[in-house]
């Protein structure tokens, strides 16, 4: 098995809701076929993605390669951790009330604010939009997330 697939169905529901939401597909390349646009979604996205359940506390399941970069975790720490733990205690007042309206309309963009990375340091992120994840039912499963580190990136896909 290669290393995408085990994340591959992550990325189909990420996609999958996002077009629920939008009408459109997670940006990609155009010249990508299904499996390949999946791949590069998961691993050379310029844009983070990740997503995190329904928990209380909800925990992260899913972050592509841009997201845990962007946030400096490995992969073995970053999945199963708060996702609160991404803001500093100043700014999770501000991740709440986003996360709320996401969970009221479905979906919001447009997003920009600070996230922390894993040595505590604070990071901008840009242009963010936050969806609403359904299963098979139509009923809610968790949240994603889609951001862009770098300001003058943002909409540029190679």
């Amino acid at each position: 098995m290669s290393p995408f697939n085990e994340f591959k169905e992550m990325v189909q529901q990420l996609d999958a809701a996002y077009r629920h939401w939008t009408g459109t597909s997670l940006p990609t390349p155009d010249s990508l076929g299904e499996d390949e646009r999946l791949a590069w979604l998961h691993a050379q996205a310029p844009y983070a993605l990740l997503a995190h359940g329904t928990q209380a506390d909800p925990l992260f399941y899913y972050a592509n390669e841009q997201a845990l970069a962007s946030f400096k975790y490995p992969r073995e720490q970053f999945i199963g951790m708060p996702s609160r733990f991404s803001a500093s205690p100043l700014d999770r007042e501000m991740r709440q009330t986003l996360l709320e309206q996401v969970t009221a309309k479905g979906i919001a963009h447009g997003y920009s604010g600070y996230r922390v990375d894993r040595m505590g340091q604070a990071f901008m992120i840009h242009h963010g939009s936050v969806w609403t994840l359904i299963d098979e039912q139509g009923a809610p499963c968790g949240q994603a997330a889609l951001f862009w580190p770098d300001p003058e990136r943002v909409g540029h896909l190679v």
